[in-house]
This record gives C-alpha cells, structure tokens and sequence, in this order.
C-alpha cells in the first residue's frame, strides 16, 4: 500500500494558490524567511513555479544536481536575454521592477557560444592581473577610512556604514577611477540598488564609465579598464562599457551582501568566538546557507524540451536558487565529508563568477581589519528585529547596528611610505586642485593629505 506523505502547508503570508498557483518570491514575508519558501518549492519536485515580481513568472531550480545540470549544458539553455519570450511579446512592461536585472546587455553574461568565450576571456585575463598584495592593502587602506568615519561613535550600521561602500572604494581603485568620475559611479550604483531614481543612476552610471574608458584610451595605467582595452580580444568602446559596467554592478551588490551577512553570522553565532580559521569558516558557512544572490543564472530554453520532467517552451525564464540548491537535504552529508566549498553561491559552468577568488580576498579583509580594529563589536538590537531587503535576487540586510568600545579614528596610512599606493589619487593630483565632496573623492583626501 503507498503511503501518500502529507500534503505541504505553503509558508504564512505565502498566496500559494495565487498568480496562477505560482510561489510569490517577493514581499516581505520571502524576504523574512526564504528557507521556509525554499521548503514548500521542493515539494514540486527538482524546479519549481514561481512569480519574480507581479505578472513576471518564471522556473526556479531548486535541486543542487538538477542545478549543475542546468549551468553546465550551453548547448540546451542560452544566455541571451534576447530569447525571453515573456517580454519580447510585451507581456511584461519594461518598467516592471526585475527587467533591469535580467533584461539584455552586450556583455559576457547575455551572450552565448564564441562571443561569450570572446568577452568572458578578457574579463577573465583581466581580473587575474590582479596583485594580490595591492588588493589587500586597498581594501585595508578603505577599511581603514571607513572605520576613521565612525569608529570614535562607538556605534554604527556596519551595512550603510562599512559593508556597503567598502566594495564601491575598492573597485574604483581597481578600475582606476579619478576622483570625480569615481564619485559619479559610487552614486550611480548606489541609486540602482536602493531605488532613489534608479533611471538616473544607470544614466550616470554609464556616463561616467563611458568616460572612464575615453581617459584609458588616452592614458592607461596599471588597471582592470586599462588591461581590459590591450586585450587581445580588442573590445570596441561600447563593449568596453558594458563590460566595465557588468563588473562594477555585478561585483558591488554581491559583495556588499557577502560582507554583511558574513558579519551577521559573526555577531549571532558565538560558536565562531571559539574555533580558529574563524573568517573563512563564517565566509564559507555563509555561501552555503545564506548566499549574497540567493535566485539569478537566468536561463532560456533553446527549443521546446522536457527538464528535470517538467515541460519548458523555448525562450522560457528559468533561474538557479543557489540557496535552495545549497541547502537541500541531499547536500548535508557533502559538507560533512569536507567539501565545504562544493556549494553554488558563485554559480558554476561557463558563466561561474570570473571574479569570485578577489571577492574573498576582498571579504577576509574587510572582516578581519574590522574585527581587528573592533575586537569587541556586538549587535546593538535584536536579531529578530532585523530586517532583510525584499526582492528575488539578492539576500542581504537593510541595516547590521552595532555598538563597541569607541577607538581612536586618527589611523590612516602614510602615502609616502607606501610606494604601491592606489593609482587613482596620483591621477587625481595630477589636474587642477578644486574642492570636491563626493564619497570617493572624500576618501582620495584623506588618503593624500
């Protein structure tokens, strides 16, 4: 006789039998508590049906296998954006507030066959210059001012405050921005990702890279825009553009989540206090179970087919949950075994995160230079206070409060002892010296003054 297990009970606040039974992954309640929802979408099976934003429906991947099979098979799913069959017929508006996440680009992540291999090269070839010696002491000499911004408070948002800005200073000097087209990025990202006209910002945004890449061709330096434009791929401007801007976005929010949920595991598990390796445990810890991009790899089916035995129709959005993939029940005993970092938070196949080993560099840093400076930082609230950003893609925090013993905020490195200083504030004394109060310009004079 089979025995039929119970049926399962879709998560509170979760309108189940809504949108054409489609699982909402919007809204509060999925930010609050998206493991619940990742729970009730298994029962469907390996991939589930579910709602992005309002009228934007889509396959979520919830399985770690059926998820590898899916990135790893170019040949069935195509990247190009192009293909979406949804908002070609006009089904979705182009305002809907998901279109600029997954609406198409010319750059490596849209694009499929030779010229995805043509353009991932470069960026590939171009992060790996890379030196790791300078990237730690750029992120240490940011860290450094971020903390000379607050650490005499005794208090701040490590989100808002840290977290949040860190990665947009470290890849302008990365990238080589001077001082006023670096102030024009930090607010054109800034305003893409919490919705303060974000029409205005990519404007911006893009402005300023497109700029960027005019003072390269001029004068390159020791930078990704510069090594970027002498690869041997020979990217036009407009495809230098829009890979500058994949990167810049594509890297900034990421890793802004990564920084913060790494602390907030930090600040609420006081089993870390007592082991060592204790960054790369929390870093790793939080990959697997709390990922910074918790839904993308959108995917489109080249050809009617049948996957993971559901039936999809060509130019259908089919997306990856790397938090559910990663936290499936299947997936206990890999991490027991010690493959701790077998999970799929920096994606995996042809389109994998082509930056993913600078993005940790980047983190352990940021940590252990905070840690170090704050040894005794505490959550200033309740955990269960805190709140989580909405939205389908992303997992990371609205605010981290915290509180610790005020340190002196003086420190700063001295730049004429540091022969490998950021390029970027020797290209911006090199012009007319004026007053200028954007964020990245700030952090430019305090580093030379």
């Amino acid at each position: 006789m089979d025995v039929h297990p119970t049926a399962p009970v879709p998560p509170p606040g979760c309108p189940a039998h809504g949108a054409g039974g489609r699982v909402p992954l919007h809204g509060p309640e999925f930010a609050a508590d998206p493991q619940a929802y990742y729970s009730y979408l298994r029962h469907f099976g390996p991939t589930a049906p579910v709602e992005l934003a309002p009228g934007v429906e889509a396959t979520l991947v919830t399985d770690y296998a059926t998820a590898l099979q899916l990135l790893q098979d170019s040949g069935s799913f195509r990247k190009d954006a192009r293909r979406w069959r949804d908002l070609k017929d006009g089904r979705i508006s182009p305002d809907n507030p998901v279109v600029p996440v997954l609406a198409y680009r010319p750059n490596c992540m849209f694009s499929d066959g030779a010229e995805h291999l043509r353009l991932r090269q470069a960026v590939t070839d171009s992060m790996a210059r890379i030196d790791t010696r300078r990237l730690t002491r750029s992120t240490e000499q940011v860290s450094d001012y971020l903390l000379s911004q607050f650490g005499s408070r005794g208090s701040a948002d490590l989100l808002g405050d840290y977290a949040k800005q860190l990665p947009l200073f470290v890849f302008n000097e990365l990238f080589g921005c001077p001082a006023d087209i670096g102030d024009r990025v930090v607010f054109g990202i800034t305003g893409m990702f919490d919705g303060v006209n974000a029409e205005k910002a990519v404007e911006v945004l893009f402005g300023a890279v497109g700029e960027l890449v005019a003072l390269k061709r001029a004068t390159p330096g020791e930078d990704v825009t510069s090594w970027l434009m002498q690869h041997q791929a020979r990217l036009t401007d407009e495809e230098m553009v829009h890979q500058l801007a994949l990167l810049l976005v594509a890297g900034n929010e990421p890793l802004r989540n990564l920084i913060g949920n790494t602390l907030h595991r930090i600040l609420t598990h006081d089993a870390y206090a007592h082991k060592g390796g204790l960054i790369d445990e929390a870093i790793d810890d939080t990959l697997w179970e709390n990922p910074p991009m918790q839904n993308l790899a959108p995917h489109y089916p080249a050809s009617d087919m049948e996957f993971a035995g559901e039936k999809l129709q060509a130019g259908d959005l089919v997306l990856v949950s790397f938090a559910a993939a990663n936290t499936g029940p299947a997936l206990t005993a890999a991490r027991q075994s010690g493959s701790n970092r077998a999970h799929l938070a920096w994606s995996a196949g042809p389109h994998a995160c082509p930056s993913k080993d600078p993005a940790r560099q980047i983190t352990v840093t940021a940590i252990e230079n905070l840690l170090n400076r704050l040894p005794d930082v505490e959550l200033a609230v309740p955990e269960d206070s805190l709140t989580w950003r909405p939205g389908p893609f992303n997992r990371g925090l609205a605010t981290l409060p915290a509180r610790f013993t005020p340190v002196d905020s003086g420190r700063r490195p001295d730049p004429q002892t540091r022969p490998d200083a950021p390029t970027a504030p020797r290209q911006a004394q090199a012009g007319p010296q004026r007053e200028r109060t954007g964020k990245w310009s700030q952090f430019l004079n305090w580093l030379t003054r």
